[in-house]
């Protein structure tokens, strides 16, 4: 199986422009992203897919591979698309890698990448159990649920299920909860054809772009993870992360 990784990079950010060229340790965000990418065995090619010049050159500058896409996309999945496209890969899987977590957790990648091994298998991610209550209410905290097949029933920014009865304060004494890690793989062929789907109801109300193709009948399978990611949100999430490496 051949798997490329595509890493989405955008200069536009409401909370933090310019964020992936941000310095940690002296080097740019998106170069630690590349080199770990880079160093999954997995992996067999990988590139940056950018909307702006100054992290084209930047990737450039540190001898990554990159590629300049259109700045129309809705999302970094459009982006991939783009990216496979101008490529003509030839890759049986495509893994969409967050360009804001600088510390590229191997064993996720690996994960989501063997969930392929199984042919009916169409799109992959993960999920990681829910700990507190800050983020079983945090609407910035995604959720998913699944069925007995191991596929993804639906994702909320609300706690999903809704437990009835139970004090909300006792919920996850109750029952597990899970985050979504957005972290995405798609055969070739499927991300060739989910760029092409329309906004759907469900992904404009939740503004979760996987809604669309759960709507559009796509299968999305799910496997859980204990690594923890580090992701780089606001300038105060890279200063905390700067201190830990003095």
């Amino acid at each position: 199986m051949k798997t490329l990784a595509i890493i989405p990079a955008r200069y536009a950010s409401t909370r933090f422009p310019g964020k992936p060229l941000a310095l940690i340790a002296g080097k740019p965000m998106i170069q630690w992203v590349w080199e770990g990418v880079r160093q999954i065995g997995i992996i067999n090619d990988a590139v940056v897919a950018t909307d702006d010049e100054r992290i084209y050159e930047a990737v450039k500058s540190f001898g990554g591979q990159v590629l300049m896409t259109s700045s129309n996309h809705r999302s970094g999945t459009d982006r991939c698309g783009e990216v496979l496209t101008k490529l003509g890969s030839d890759a049986d899987v495509v893994i969409n890698v967050q360009g804001d977590e600088p510390k590229v957790e191997h064993t996720q990648i690996e994960l989501v990448a063997s969930c392929f091994a199984d042919p009916k298998v169409q799109i992959a991610t993960l999920k990681k159990e829910i700990t507190t209550q800050e983020e079983l209410f945090s609407p910035n905290c995604v959720k998913v649920i699944e069925g007995n097949d191991g596929n993804a029933i639906y994702f909320s920014r609300n706690p999903i299920p809704y437990l009835r009865g139970k004090e909300k304060e006792e919920w996850l004494t109750h029952r597990k909860f899970y985050k979504h890690i957005g972290v995405y793989a798609f055969r070739r062929e499927v991300l060739q054809e989910v760029v092409k789907l329309q906004q759907t109801p469900l992904e404009v109300s939740e503004s979760l772009e996987q809604l669309r193709w759960l709507e559009n009948g796509y299968r999305i399978a799910v496997r859980e993870t204990n690594a923890e990611n580090i992701g780089i949100d606001t300038p105060e999430d890279l200063e905390r992360l700067n201190a830990s490496l003095r």
